[in-house]
């Protein structure tokens, strides 16, 4: 039997495995999904292996591995490895696992993780959700559960996994400076659950004690406030050059010119100055936390 992203036991040689589709709009990684494709395709014929055959020793079925081959569906890491160990392929299938790794999120998704990957510095006010690499996987997933028009579940464990991987800014070294200031409504508002909210509050507690982050709150009470026009983000990069975007300035664009990035840091400034300091915030949101 083959355990399902749902948690669900399916027997192998199933035609209807849930996977993730390749976006047609995303040419790279189409091309990287149908090179992969190409040579699993390729290695299967010379070992003498119909698509059947190949699909019960690998434990799926025949249709997905058409469709793999065709460049049509990214292969799961799992996949690959059983791939590799049937065709005798020493490692040289399982190591494409790195190049299919990215392309299993969407388009958008990669280019912010890179950027993330590449900065020095991160700015970041919330209003509505904690950000999202703040999120526990329970808490991101609980959100898209709830997006409307609804998601399909292939695209849910797609999200929260794209969302889940770029949390690995945390092990970066050296470490960037990652600033968050989060609406109080957001550490109270049980998304997901009583229990969700109680694992995410404990996850802002571990990871606001990383000397290289800082979390601050602003208070529902707050009679002065300058992030009343939206979520507001900046990132800054080791060449001196920086992104930024903000719901109430310059129609939502995303913006890299220094004036008008000048704008938006001086509005992150002034939300920080407003806010709780780091070291009230951790206590408010321990607080919290008992309360929950």
């Amino acid at each position: 039997m083959r355990v399902d992203v749902d948690g669900t036991e399916q027997p192998k040689g199933e035609t209807d495995e849930p996977g993730w589709e390749v976006d047609p709009d995303d040419e790279s990684g189409a091309a990287v999904v149908a090179t992969v494709g190409r040579q699993l395709r390729l290695r299967r014929e010379a070992a003498g292996l119909r698509a059947a055959e190949f699909g019960v020793a690998v434990g799926y079925g025949e249709d997905l591995v058409y469709k793999v081959e065709a460049g049509r569906r990214i292969p799961r890491p799992e996949y690959l490895d059983r791939a590799d160990e049937v065709l005798g392929a020493g490692g040289l299938i399982a190591a494409m696992k790195k190049d299919v790794a990215e392309v299993r999120y969407p388009k958008r998704v990669r280019d912010l993780a890179r950027m993330e990957a590449r900065a020095v510095e991160l700015l970041a006010y919330g209003d509505h959700n904690l950000h999202g690499l703040l999120q526990t996987e329970e808490y991101a997933r609980a959100l898209f559960e709830m997006r409307q028009p609804a998601y399909a579940q292939e695209e849910i464990e797609r999200a929260v996994a794209a969302r889940v991987a770029r949390q690995s800014i945390f092990e970066r070294s050296p470490a960037p400076a990652l600033s968050f200031v989060q609406e109080e409504v957001t550490l109270r508002r049980p998304l997901g659950g009583r229990m969700v909210l109680r694992g995410q509050l404990e996850r802002l507690l571990e990871v606001g004690q990383l000397r290289n982050v800082a979390i601050q709150v602003m208070p529902t009470a707050r009679e002065d406030h300058a992030g009343m026009q939206g979520e507001t983000q900046v990132l800054k990069f080791g060449d001196g050059t920086a992104v930024g975007r903000s719901e109430g300035a310059f129609a939502g664009r995303a913006v890299s010119d220094p004036k008008q990035l000048r704008i938006l840091e001086l509005r992150y400034g002034m939300i920080r100055a407003q806010a709780l300091t780091p070291r009230e915030s951790l206590a408010f949101i321990e607080q919290v936390l008992g309360e929950t």
